[in-house]
């Protein structure tokens, strides 16, 4: 059950972003819940894969490195769903780091609930 809330405010995430990024296009709600899972499967398959692969270079910039790689797992979420589109690596890599702003502020508000 609170994979599928932390799903939803995801999927809030994306649609609240796509409105305020003028390059991330998302068709509608589905399209959003869509994207919140293929990133959340990208991020459990594919990530650990780059950041191994990366880490020589991730070590040289001292984790800055990891901003392309969330933008890369972005862009490749882009190419695999129809309703998802991200203009540039630039907005991808903005759109990473307020993904996850958002996404802290949504989960800690979450979080709060569960503790009263």
């Amino acid at each position: 059950m609170n994979y599928i809330l932390k799903l939803l405010l995801t999927a809030l995430a994306v649609v609240l972003l796509s409105k305020v990024l003028p390059g991330v296009q998302v068709e509608g709600y589905t399209a959003a819940i869509w994207v919140a899972l293929t990133l959340s499967i990208l991020n459990v398959l594919v990530k650990p894969l780059l950041v191994l692969f990366t880490l020589p270079i991730t070590v040289v910039t001292f984790g800055l490195f990891l901003l392309i790689i969330n933008a890369l797992i972005i862009l490749l979420a882009d190419k695999l769903l129809d309703g998802f589109a991200v203009s540039s690596i630039w907005i991808a890599i903005l759109f990473s780091v307020l993904l996850s702003i958002l996404q802290s502020i949504l989960f800690s508000i979450l979080k709060k609930d569960k503790e009263h």
